[in-house]
């Protein structure tokens, strides 16, 4: 029925769900980043995490892929023509799609793991300090193990979303799951059977991610009651 474009439809998903995984640890670290900085005591560092996370929620992800994409590559050719470089430089589309859905997905992440923290009784944190924990002791003894049970249910719904997303690194010509289902609807001229064999293949991942999220989240939460994902 895929007229033998299986295989070549397998491996764009290994690409999809490589972009999915490397964006989705920049925007852990950019996420909790955001949220440490929302809830210190400097309004500078406040600031800065607010205009992050309005302007990049306030965009469409397509819009930001194709500024990164072509304004990144005008941005890096100028600085290299300044410097005398005349050899014209090319952004990797893997890199270049990585790191916008990784930066926009950190918004996201700032704002749930800010409300996971701040669901977290400061009595505890004071308490750790009370026992002669240092801050950070209390960060990965106290807060982080809560925090992941309050997270995890925003958190998938983020990774969910972000999954989907990597569908519009094909539009900078990176030979993910969709680009390869193009080609091959073009070819064949069946676009349904192809775009629908991808539509498959993302929801077997999504349910696969389910899957392994509510086992995460039964685990965080053992000897507490809460809804099921």
């Amino acid at each position: 029925m895929l007229r033998g474009f299986l295989p070549s439809l397998i491996e764009g998903t290994g690409v999809t769900l490589s972009v999915a995984i490397c964006s989705l640890a920049i925007a852990i670290v950019l996420g909790m980043t955001g949220a440490l900085m929302k809830l210190s005591a400097s309004s500078m560092l406040k600031t800065i995490a607010t205009v992050y996370t309005t302007v990049i929620r306030g965009v469409p992800d397509l819009v930001l892929m194709l500024l990164i994409f072509y304004g990144g590559q005008l941005v890096i050719n100028e600085f290299t023509m300044r410097l005398g470089i005349k050899e014209v430089m090319d952004i990797n589309p893997f890199i270049a799609g990585v790191a916008t859905i990784g930066f926009i997905f950190g918004a996201y992440l700032t704002e749930t793991f800010r409300g996971a923290i701040m669901a977290i009784p400061s009595g505890q944190r004071e308490a750790g300090i009370a026992f002669g924990m240092t801050n950070t002791q209390v960060f990965m003894r106290i807060t982080l193990p809560q925090m992941v049970r309050f997270a995890l249910p925003g958190f998938s719904n983020n990774w969910l979303v972000l999954v989907k997303s990597t569908a519009l690194v094909s539009v900078i010509g990176l030979s993910d799951m969709m680009q390869r289902a193009g080609m091959a609807a073009g070819t064949t001229r069946e676009p349904f059977t192809f775009y629908l064999a991808a539509g498959v293949l993302y929801l077997l991942i999504t349910t696969v991610s389910l899957l392994l999220l509510r086992y995460m989240q039964k685990r965080y939460s053992l000897g507490t009651k809460v809804a099921v994902l």
